[in-house]
């Protein structure tokens, strides 16, 4: 299946009149601290966009570079066990929301209908990055223009300092 393209998450964010432009680096940006090196920033503004299955369900959480999902929360968030709480591999990031993993936008996605959900510890900052659709593809953004191309919601995902990681 043919990706989309950062034209795709270009023409997505010119249709909301913001003036973002994406930047290409010519090293990948393709994991947060990458990106923040490239740009220069604190790792935590980098605006990761995770994709997940919920139910078979594709669910977005852009989560802060610095912090790590807690599937938990997302269990609880939708009120369904764990075991129905899937991050989706790379063949599904491709198919359903267009993107290779490192590279997927919090907007433009192939399938309509995608929740977006947002970790409230971006809210710490005013500036923050996303992907742009590429491995080295990256554009600004503030924090009230995410939630308008996304129309998500901030929910808790981190994963908490006591939590056990498996």
């Amino acid at each position: 299946m043919q990706a989309l393209t950062p034209a795709d998450v270009q023409a997505a964010l010119d249709r909301f009149g913001f003036d973002i432009q994406i930047r290409f680096f010519e090293d990948s940006t393709a994991t947060s601290q990458l990106a923040a090196d490239a740009i220069g920033c604190e790792l935590g503004q980098i605006a990761k966009s995770i994709c997940f299955l919920v139910e078979d369900k594709p669910v977005v959480v852009v989560a802060s570079g610095d912090q790590r999902v807690d599937d938990r929360k997302l269990a609880a968030h939708f009120n369904v066990s764990r075991k129905r709480i899937k991050v989706a591999t790379a063949e599904q990031c491709l198919e359903l929301y267009g993107y290779a993993p490192g590279g997927v936008p919090p907007l433009a996605y192939r399938t309509p209908g995608v929740i977006s959900l947002l970790d409230d510890s971006l809210q710490r900052y005013e500036q923050i990055f996303a992907a742009g659709g590429a491995h080295n593809a990256i554009f600004p953004l503030t924090i009230a223009q995410l939630v308008t191309v996304t129309g998500g919601t901030f929910i808790d995902t981190k994963r908490d300092a006591a939590a056990p990681s498996e």
